[in-house]
This record gives C-alpha cells, sequence and structure tokens, in this order.
C-alpha cells in the first residue's frame, strides 16, 4: 500500500509539474472595425469594408485566422456617422478593449475626428474607406496609416482620363464637405500646366436631391465655351446628380458629363451615359492577379455576386494587417510603424505601398470607358488601361520622417 501511495504522489507531483511548465495559450490579437454601421447612405461602403477584411484576413492566414499562433479577433464599432461617436467608440476600441489596431471609417469627415485619438492612445488607426487628402495632411500623425485611395488619386486619374488641354473647360459638381472640397481642390492640381480650365465650382450639401438651380448655374458657365465642355461630378452619398444633368439634356449646349466608377448597386445609372469615360478605384474585372482572381471567386461562392469597391478596400487592409504583423520583429506600437514605414505589399489591385512621408498606401487607378451589355444589370467600366502609381503627382500631406 506504501509502495502504491507513493506511485500516487509521484504522479500527482509529475503531474502538477507537467501543467505549470506547459506554455500559456496567449490572449488573441485585437483588431478594431470603427465604421458607420447606421444613419448613413455610405452604411453600404462599411458592410462592404467587413466582408472583404474578413476575405482578406482568410487568404492571408490560409483560413486559420492566427498570425504567428495567436488568434485574430475582430471586432466592429458604430460610429453611427457621427464624429463625436466616432471619437467615443474608437477611444473605447484602444482603452477598454485593447486593441491592437483599428480600422476605419467610411466617411471622411468623421475619420477626422478618430484622428487624435489614434495619437492620445499611441494604437494605429488605418484609414480605410475614407478618401480625404487630409486624412493624412498636417492635422494626422504618425499613428495614423491609410491604405484607402485619396481625392489626389481620384482626380489625377481622372484627369488623366479626360486628356486635357487648352481647349478643355470643366465645370465641377461635389459635395460640401472634405470629400468633395479635397476632391476638387486635387483636380484643379492636376490640371495645372494642361491649358485646361476650371470655369465653375458647385458645392451640394450631402444627401442633395434636386439640382435644378446647381445644373442651370453649371450650364451658364460652360454653355458659350468654345472648346470641348464637360461637367465633372464627384459625389458619393448625395442623389443622382447624373440622373439630374442628364435629363438636363447638356448635349443641347455641347456639353459632356463625366465622372470617377462607383459601387455595383449605382453602376446601373451609368448605363444613361454609355461611351463615358473616367477613372476608378477598382472594378471586379479589371486587375489581372492571383489575389484578385480569388476574391472574385469566392466572393460569388459566397455572395452569388462580385466583390465591390470596398469589398476590395476591406481586403487590402487585411493583407497590410497581416504582413506588418507577420514581418515586425514585436507587436509594440513603434516597431509596428517602423515596419508599415515603406512596406509593399500584395494586394487585389497589385503591388501597395505605404509612403514614409504621409503613410499613404500609393496605388494604381483605372481607366475606364463605360459598355452597356443588355445581359448585364450595370454598365461597365471596361479597362482602357491601368494608371500606375508613377504616373500621379500625388502630393505629400504630412512628412512624418521630420
Amino acid at each position: 500500500m506504501k509502495k502504491i501511495l507513493s506511485a500516487l504522489s509521484l504522479a500527482t507531483a509529475l503531474a502538477v509539474v507537467g501543467v505549470a511548465s506547459a506554455p500559456a495559450q496567449e490572449d488573441p490579437v485585437k483588431i478594431a472595425l470603427v465604421h458607420g454601421l447606421s444613419g448613413s447612405p455610405l452604411e453600404a461602403f462599411s458592410k462592404q469594408t467587413t466582408n472583404g477584411f474578413t476575405l482578406g484576413l482568410e487568404y492571408a492566414t490560409n483560413g486559420t485566422m492566427e498570425i504567428k499562433g495567436r488568434k485574430i479577433e475582430v471586432i466592429e464599432k458604430d460610429t453611427q456617422f457621427k464624429p463625436d461617436v466616432a471619437r467615443s467608440v474608437l477611444a473605447e476600441a484602444y482603452g477598454d478593449d485593447e486593441v491592437l489596431i483599428a480600422v476605419g471609417g467610411t466617411s471622411s469627415g468623421v475619420t477626422t475626428a478618430m484622428l487624435p485619438i489614434a495619437a492620445e492612445y499611441e494604437r494605429l488607426l488605418l484609414v480605410e474607406p475614407a478618401v480625404a487628402d487630409s486624412l493624412t495632411g498636417p492635422d494626422s500623425n504618425r499613428y495614423v496609416f491609410k491604405t484607402s485611395r485619396n481625392s489626389s488619386m481620384d482626380m489625377q486619374a481622372q484627369a488623366l482620363a479626360l486628356k486635357p488641354d487648352e481647349t478643355l473647360f470643366v465645370a465641377t459638381l461635389a459635395e460640401d464637405y472634405a470629400f468633395g472640397k479635397d476632391g476638387i481642390a486635387a483636380f484643379k492640381t492636376a490640371l495645372d500646366g494642361t491649358g485646361a480650365t476650371v470655369v465653375a465650382e458647385e458645392y451640394v450639401p450631402l444627401k442633395t436631391t434636386d439640382y435644378t438651380a446647381t445644373i442651370e448655374r453649371l450650364f451658364n458657365a460652360l454653355k458659350d465655351k468654345d472648346g470641348r465642355k464637360v461637367v465633372l461630378i464627384y459625389v458619393a452619398g448625395s442623389g443622382d446628380p447624373m440622373g439630374a444633368l442628364v435629363s438636363a439634356d447638356p448635349s443641347r449646349y455641347g456639353i459632356e458629363i463625366s465622372t470617377g466608377g462607383h459601387i455595383l448597386p449605382v453602376l446601373p445609372t451609368y448605363k444613361r451615359v454609355p461611351g463615358m469615360e473616367g477613372a476608378i478605384y477598382y472594378y471586379y474585372e479589371n486587375p489581372d492577379n492571383a489575389i484578385n482572381d480569388w476574391l472574385v471567386a469566392e466572393h460569388k461562392k459566397r455572395f452569388d455576386a462580385p466583390p465591390d469597391f470596398f469589398t476590395a478596400g476591406g481586403m487590402v487592409a487585411a493583407l497590410a494587417i497581416a504582413k506588418a504583423l507577420e514581418t515586425a520583429e514585436d507587436w509594440e506600437t513603434e516597431t509596428l510603424i517602423a515596419t508599415m514605414e515603406g512596406m509593399s505589399w500584395d494586394t487585389p489591385k497589385g503591388l501597395m505601398t505605404f509612403r514614409p512621408e504621409d503613410h499613404q498606401a500609393l496605388q494604381s487607378m483605372y481607366h475606364f470607358k463605360i459598355k452597356v451589355d443588355d445581359a448585364v444589370d450595370w454598365a461597365i467600366p471596361e479597362l482602357v488601361r491601368e494608371i500606375k502609381p508613377e504616373e500621379m503627382n500625388i502630393p505629400i500631406g504630412r512628412n512624418n520622417q521630420e
């Protein structure tokens, strides 16, 4: 009996030692998606971002949702498209939830309010899908990186698609907040030295539905010009400015319409402007690479539809985070900043690079021409050519190297 008790005591002791010496399971690393899920027409953009982000993490981790042995936990926060709510939920994510990195937001105006919170908590904020140049400008900070394209890219590409010269006259229609104002400022910069002239700028409130007076002013500014005349639309969340313009019959004055690409639910409206040329951030048939092929196939399988604008953007953000976490020696904020500055990574749009100076991701855009196919529900932004980052003179918003 003594021998049996002794053996049991030894086994118990060994078991205790074994438990004590076993490596502890590390907590998941948390990432927050902080964007508008209610209260605006732009909430569709956020939902696309979420889907793309999930697919991006799956692709980057081969379905394990782990990096360096640690599970990735994604937390979603609703800004309600309100700056004060955005600040509050981002602070909650950094403070209470202890997220390593936050991704957001959807509206440029709301995202602007989030920038100082990243600096206050000294945590990374990856901007996606908000667009305004100012998000990496003087009021931004070194904790902010931006995977989304910016207004300068939109407008540099749009200007290239219009082939500007001294015979081109343009009147612009944009929304009256950071997105629209930054976009038109970037467009005017892109036209510098080409000889083209911007003859009028109209800014409308978000959710505008009546464009009657605005269109009259645009037409009056253009109709007597001797040359090519274009109304450029740069609108994200308002009503249907293209429909209003088409209904007003700009062709009676020889006026054309041009705009950038849009999400798939909006592209059916582009059937009204066959042959229109512009520039687009992403259309699922345009990029030619293995990641985009995977994204298109998986999205069709899961959602019975092709991926959209911000689905690709969400995937881009996830792939950037995965590359940074895989590459960095540790996950301290300063190490991650040093790792990401100048970092290049593969995306559905091809290779992207974070510019060290202001943390803007440099990326391609796509010159398109609208093709109408009755067998397709939407107008097809058929690829004319890929516009490479080096073709666009994208201003440096903030020099984080100083």
